[in-house]
This record gives C-alpha cells, sequence and structure tokens, in this order.
C-alpha cells in the first residue's frame, strides 16, 4: 500500500503521456523530461490526453508502484500548466487530485518544517 504524507516529494507532469507506457516508460520520463530520478522515492502523477484517467509512480525502495485510475464520468478538472516540465503538490493537494478536484483550492494546514533552534 502506498501511504502518501507531508515529507513526500510529489511532482506532476504537465505535458500528458501516453498510457500505453508501463513503469519502464514512465521511469523513462521521469529521467528524460522531468529531469529527476524515479529511484529516489518521490511520487510521479502522469494524466492521458483524454483527462480521464491519471497514473502514479514510485518507487518504495524494493520495487515500482505502477498505479492507475479512471474517471467513470468526468475528466480531472485542473492540471497544472506553464513552462516546466512538472509541478510540485503537496501530499493533501494529491489527494484532492485524485477524487477529481482542484488541488489549488485545497484548504489545509500549513506543511510543519523543521527550522533551526537557535541555541
Amino acid at each position: 500500500m502506498i501511504q502518501l504524507t507531508p515529507h513526500m516529494r510529489i511532482l506532476v507532469a504537465v505535458k500528458p503521456v501516453d498510457f500505453r507506457k508501463g513503469i519502464d516508460g514512465l521511469a523513462r520520463i521521469c529521467r528524460d523530461e522531468l529531469k529527476s530520478d524515479p529511484f529516489s522515492g518521490a511520487v510521479f502523477v502522469f494524466r492521458n490526453q483524454s483527462a480521464k484517467a491519471v497514473k502514479v509512480l514510485v518507487y518504495d525502495g524494493q520495487g515500482f508502484w505502477l498505479c492507475h485510475k479512471r474517471l467513470s464520468a468526468e475528466r480531472y478538472r485542473w492540471w497544472p500548466g506553464g513552462a516546466g516540465s512538472s509541478q510540485a503538490l503537496e501530499s493533501q493537494q494529491l489527494q484532492v487530485l485524485l477524487s477529481g478536484g482542484d488541488p489549488a483550492g485545497a484548504k489545509a494546514a500549513p506543511v510543519w518544517r523543521r527550522v533551526g533552534v537557535a541555541g
């Protein structure tokens, strides 16, 4: 089982991908287009051309997980755009996205980050 935690690095690919690709094809996209190491433990999210399905690729230290979700009636309404090849999301935003919602409107507490301790 994949558990999404606030410490995870989540990258959403901006351009749609060919969903005939499996683990090896998507890992190559991570390296070549997203300029990221697919073995880093980051979560990579891809969508197809019709915006009806997403694939999530993550390496857990032993092997790759590849999850596929296809919406039955709607399309994913939100997807990042812009000049870059990917956009980072927080874990709660990914959960909203996977439910077919708009992660930009997700309200959550700020992610806690350790700050230097004055001594």
